[in-house]
């Protein structure tokens, strides 16, 4: 059983920086595309960085620049560190793991949440 606990969301002023972490387990995490969605109150959940296990990264656009995902195969874990955070940025951050040679949909595992929430 494919298990994503995320770590490290909160509340921080506009402009400061926040990190979160997802520990994986339960799958080949070396193979797995991981991935970092966000859903904000009510919206639809929306893809916010992506990393393959070549490690190629893509961003929404509006996150380019400020945020950088990254991960370390020997902790099973993905990493999101996010600068220069925005109000718009509040939402419900998810791991997302998935499996080499799938698309997606329900090959795809996620993690619980964590609240970020950026206040002006």
């Amino acid at each position: 059983q494919v298990q994503l606990v995320e770590s490290g969301g909160g509340l921080v002023q506009v402009g400061g920086s926040l990190r979160l972490s997802c520990v994986v387990s339960g799958t080949t995490f070396s193979d797995n595309t991981m991935g970092w969605y966000r859903q904000p109150s009510g919206q639809e959940r929306e893809m916010v960085a992506q990393i393959t296990r070549s490690e190629t990264t893509v961003y929404r656009d509006s996150v380019k620049g400020r945020f950088t995902i990254s991960r370390d195969n020997a902790k099973n874990t993905v990493y999101l560190q996010m600068n220069s955070l925005k109000v718009e940025d509040t939402a419900v951050y998810f791991c997302n793991s998935r499996p080499l040679g799938s698309g997606g949909g329900d090959n795809d595992s996620w993690g619980q949440g964590t609240q970020v929430t950026v206040y002006s």
